[in-house]
């Protein structure tokens, strides 16, 4: 494991701190393009040897602190029986959520099957990574999930989701249980830490986040204390209030630009503070 992340999660101080991205083996990666020219993005997913090879390259290639699960955040979807393809450059699910398919969702015990594969990445990945270098895991966040499960994407104001956002607690009292399962399989195959990604959730007005949100991120944070992170896109300090994110409940959370560091330091009293740096300025000269 790397030094200067476990260093991070005991907030340590330090004179460099880890390096990682969270979309850092990707696209972008030569590594990843010619591997993506032998197969497809779904193979390079669900087979764990691709996988694990898909995570090492930045690490190799950049020497970055840690690796990352390569993976997608849809596939609980795909376990729950939406399914799921990428026809294009974007996913396309077999169907929306609407009132009347909810009980299409299938239950725990089949839904979790479709998420072994995971665990076996993880483990294989940790096999071939430096022994200096960490290995988080990562899940989508519920509102992001809910988001994708309603209208296939996230972008733009999420209208239809807020249309539909009485669906929310009972879609995610189908998905928590099942993330909590999934979450558990990366633990086992060797996460140091797994990731929330919860990239649609700041659309929300912080008080529809602390009423909708809140509760659903307390059950996983609770199941797993100290051994998430957190971040969603957007989410400012009005979202982020809840006792939940300074009381250690989480292992760390992500914050951009936006934020004013030293402030929200001075408001958190564990785990690693993430991000903060405005992305576009890895495009200037």
């Amino acid at each position: 494991m790397n030094i200067k992340f476990q260093n991070a999660l005991k907030r340590v101080e330090q004179n460099v701190p880890p390096i990682w991205f969270m979309r850092q083996a990707g696209r972008y990666h030569q590594h990843y393009q010619k591997l993506k020219e032998k197969y497809s993005f779904m193979e390079l997913c669900k087979n764990p040897e691709l996988a694990a090879e898909v995570a090492l390259g930045p690490v190799q290639d950049f020497d970055f602190d840690l690796a990352i699960l390569f993976s997608d955040l849809l596939f609980p979807l795909e376990a729950m029986g939406m399914g799921l393809s990428y026809p294009g450059t974007g996913p396309e699910l077999g169907w929306h959520l609407t009132d009347a398919n909810m009980k299409k969702l299938k239950p725990l015990d089949d839904a979790i099957e479709g998420l072994l594969f995971q665990r076996e990445a993880v483990r294989l990945t940790r096999q071939v990574l430096p022994k200096d270098k960490s290995l988080i895991g990562f899940v989508g966040g519920p509102w992001t999930l809910f988001t994708y499960a309603v209208q296939g994407k996230h972008d733009g104001a999420l209208i239809e989701s807020k249309k539909h956002v009485h669906l929310f607690k009972p879609f995610c009292d189908h998905l928590v249980p099942l993330l909590i399962e999934n979450i558990k399989l990366q633990f086992e195959g060797g996460a140091e830490v797994v990731m929330l990604f919860d990239t649609a959730a700041g659309e929300l007005s912080p008080a529809l986040f602390n009423e909708l949100v809140v509760p659903q991120l307390t059950k996983l944070a609770h199941a797993f204390k100290g051994k998430l992170g957190y971040y969603s896109k957007m989410a400012g300090p009005d979202h982020l209030i809840a006792g939940l994110f300074t009381d250690g409940s989480f292992a760390g959370l992500g914050i951009d630009h936006r934020w004013k560091l030293s402030n929200f330091l001075k408001s958190k009293k564990s785990g690693f503070v993430q991000g903060n740096f405005d992305q576009a300025l890895l495009f200037a000269d």
